[in-house]
This record gives structure tokens, sequence and C-alpha cells, in this order.
């Protein structure tokens, strides 16, 4: 089965509190291109089901980031959650090469 996300480059002022409220979650993508990272916004809902699905550090994940040029391959690394709400609070990929 191939798991699929969609995410947005996030602007460097956005805070992560106001995305959150939002419904957006903080993600970065490290890896894709040397040792340079991307910050990224993902939708919430997307985020929930995506890892329903996924297992951390096993799970290839195709990632699409319409905003950059790169399209590929990620892994999903880290999955930070809320200490006493268990909401998610931030995600971490990094690019796997083919």
């Amino acid at each position: 089965m191939e798991l699929t996300l969609e995410c947005k480059a996030r602007d460097p002022q956005a805070k992560p509190n106001a995305l959150r409220r939002q419904g957006l979650l903080p993600a970065v993508l490290y890896g894709h291109n040397g040792t340079e990272s991307v910050s990224l916004t993902v939708d919430q809902k997307a985020a929930e089901i995506l890892l329903r699905q996924a297992v951390v550090n096993t799970t290839v994940i195709d990632l699409q980031i319409p905003d950059l040029p790169w399209q590929g391959k990620a892994l999903v690394r880290q999955v930070q959650t809320h200490p006493w709400k268990s909401s998610l609070y931030h995600l971490s990929f990094f690019a796997v090469k083919a």
C-alpha cells in the first residue's frame, strides 16, 4: 500500500502554536538536499490518518511538496505529541534515496 502526504513550505515568520490553532502541524524534512532542512506544514487530520497506517522509522511514504522542486520518498522519523493532551505536536521526515 502506497502512503502519500501533501505538505506545504512553512513561512519562516509563522509561529508553531498559531499554525496548530489553524489545524496545521509543523514538520521538518531532513536530507533532501545534503545537510539542508526544510520547514513544512501538514494538515493535522491528514497527519493523524497517515500515522494510523505508518510505523515510525519503518514506513516510507511519498511526500508531495508543490512549493518545492523536490518530490520523493521520505521516512517518518519522529512524532512529537503534547505531554498531556496526546495530540500531535510536530513531525520529522528523512528523505530516502531511491
